[in-house]
């Protein structure tokens, strides 16, 4: 069965600055999502992502890597989480991208997983 990716863009610093009761509430809306994917036996992973401060981005060119700390655009919206979900047509995807949270307050980018065919 096809597989996608739920990417979930929003602002770290609105995440920041949200109170705990906002975020407690983010939280169980988050909980109910996962629930229903999981229901509907679409689940195959999720996590969230600590914030891009803990990131590095490594290049190598030339056979030297240059390791710099963070990402390597800046954006007003950081990548803070994904969800891998398997349906039968990207139009279902979207359907779930739709119903998460993050789609609320930030984006959600729905991206199929590319097939690779076995090694022979």
């Amino acid at each position: 069965m096809p597989q996608y990716m739920l990417l979930i863009y929003d602002d770290e610093a609105q995440r920041a600055n949200a109170s705990e009761a906002e975020m407690g509430g983010l939280m169980q809306e988050y909980f109910a999502f996962s629930d229903s994917l999981t229901q509907r036996g679409a689940m195959k992973d999720a996590a969230p992502l600590d914030p891009i401060s803990t990131a590095r981005t490594v290049r190598v060119r030339d056979g030297r890597a240059l390791v710099v700390d963070g990402p390597f655009a800046e954006t007003k919206e950081q990548l803070g989480g994904y969800y891998l979900i398997e349906c039968d047509t990207i139009e279902q995807a979207v359907e779930a991208a739709k119903m998460c949270p993050g789609a609320k307050h930030g984006s959600v980018e729905v991206r199929p997983v590319m097939q690779v065919p076995a090694r022979v």
